[in-house]
């Protein structure tokens, strides 16, 4: 009797899948500027507890759907892992509250900056803290973004703070989590746990002073501040899904879809005023990320035609 051998998911279609789920990650993440807009008039850090304390059940219910639920306890029993996973939940907190604050006063270009300045000070940190090596392209593209942040600084009289404060949270975010041998859904789930009491004790107690936004606020201030939750966990489990099933370049490229996403609903919706010298520094920046893709496409390029070599790498490594 011939026995079929199981069929597993081709290359093909896992490299599909993975597109779809980062592609979808992604385009939540872009229109997520005007969820994150209609809530603008809730202060900024009630927004930031009721999206850790409603992230906890979604993150929970998928992990759950998963079946990986039990990769949790053993990042929960080393003092090291949880130790850094507090940090890295600390960090991203503190990286949620001012992105809400400030898209809620009009700084949504600012936003948008700070994503796309995220890998280029990523790569950096790399090079500084793992000793990573900037291959020429990686260096002209840092060189570019440095001057623009310079330029933008000097000529419009203000420090982009929120743009370099929010890139570099996300990227030192980055940074601590390679350190961890934990999956990133399940890491998630880990650093909601740990930040839960914070958020739920806040929500308790402005509730008990009655100054909280809600139950005492509108039924649409309360489905905004319990959809907070879904709107954290879906795109990031979905962004998990799609980086282990594609490649690092392939990935690289896309992550500039939230950011102009973000930067064209600040620009044309929210009709954000900008600048003659924002829009220079923005032309640098698009400039020095045109040499970053191109340094992952080339490496790509040079990895699959190399003898011997398997093409690519994987993203979540």
């Amino acid at each position: 009797m011939n026995v079929k051998p199981p069929v597993t998911p081709s290359t093909g279609d896992e490299s599909r899948a993975g597109f779809f789920f980062a592609l979808s990650a992604f385009l939540i993440w872009g229109v997520l500027a005007l969820f994150w807009k209609a809530t603008s008039h809730i202060d900024a850090v009630e927004v930031t507890a009721h999206r850790v304390v409603w992230s906890l059940p979604v993150a929970v219910a998928i992990l759950w759907a998963m079946g990986r639920t039990g990769d949790v306890l053993p990042a929960m029993r080393s003092p090291r892992k949880l130790g850094i996973l507090f940090i890295c939940a600390t960090i991203i907190s503190l990286n949620w509250g001012v992105f809400i604050w400030a898209i809620s006063v009009d700084r949504t270009i600012d936003t948008a900056l700070a994503y796309y300045i995220n890998p280029l000070v990523s790569v950096a940190m790399g090079a500084i803290f793992l000793g990573e090596r900037f291959n020429r392209l990686q260096l002209i593209a840092i060189a570019i973004a440095f001057c623009a942040v310079l330029l933008l600084s000097v000529l419009s009289g203000e420090v982009p703070w929120i743009s370099l404060w929010l890139a570099g949270t996300f990227a030192l975010y980055g940074l601590l989590r390679k350190t961890v041998d934990v999956g990133p859904a399940q890491g998630f789930l880990v650093e909601v746990i740990l930040m839960f009491p914070f958020g739920a004790i806040y929500v308790l107690v402005l509730l008990a002073d009655g100054a909280s936004s809600f139950l005492a606020g509108s039924g649409t201030d309360n489905l905004l501040l319990i959809l907070a939750g879904p709107a954290t966990s879906i795109p990031l489990i979905l962004y998990a899904s799609g980086a282990k099933r594609l490649r690092l370049a392939t990935i690289g490229m896309m992550q500039y879809i939230a950011p102009t996403m973000i930067f064209l609903i600040g620009l044309f919706i929210f009709k954000e005023p900008i600048s003659q010298w924002q829009w220079l520094a923005f032309a640098m920046i698009w400039i020095a990320l045109a040499f970053y893709s191109w340094s992952l496409t080339g490496k790509r390029m040079q990895s699959e035609t190399a003898p011997g070599q398997a093409g690519g790498s994987s993203a979540a490594e």
